[in-house]
């Protein structure tokens, strides 16, 4: 881990607690997220929950963000409802995240450990797909 921090988009945060706030209703939808695209745009999402499975705020946020336009995020947040705050990323949308948008940057912790890590801090050692593997010459 390299525990190279960035500042705090705190406009992320609060569209982020908003959309927690005012959209998450039930058990259906219960975390949001937010995004800022390189151009300074802000998309945000909700997350789909069902028995089945279903997407984390953060998977529905990378087809909102491209539903826009918004193919380069830089920063990213996910936040609970009921004033749950900040939380971190699971594992697999962690390692979507990585794969994405190598050098976004991921909001975690809450009050004065809140901060933004790099993704690659967040999963270290990540799995790449043999896909995304550099050419060999």
């Amino acid at each position: 881990m390299t525990a190279s921090t960035h500042p705090v988009d705190h406009a992320l945060v609060e569209a982020a607690t908003d959309v927690a706030r005012t959209r998450c209703r039930g058990d259906r939808h219960s975390m949001a997220a937010a995004g800022r695209d390189r151009d300074g745009r802000i998309v945000t999402a909700v997350n789909a929950y069902h028995f089945t499975g279903g997407p984390c705020a953060e998977l529905v946020l990378i087809g909102a963000a491209a539903a826009e336009g918004a193919y380069d995020l830089v920063t990213v947040v996910a936040v609970g409802d009921g004033e749950r705050g900040v939380v971190p990323p699971c594992g697999r949308c962690r390692q979507v995240l990585l794969d994405y948008y190598p050098d976004v940057r991921v909001i975690v912790g809450n009050g004065a450990r809140r901060r933004a890590l790099p993704i690659a801090d967040l999963l270290p050692e990540s799995y790449v797909w043999a896909d995304h593997q550099p050419d060999e010459e």
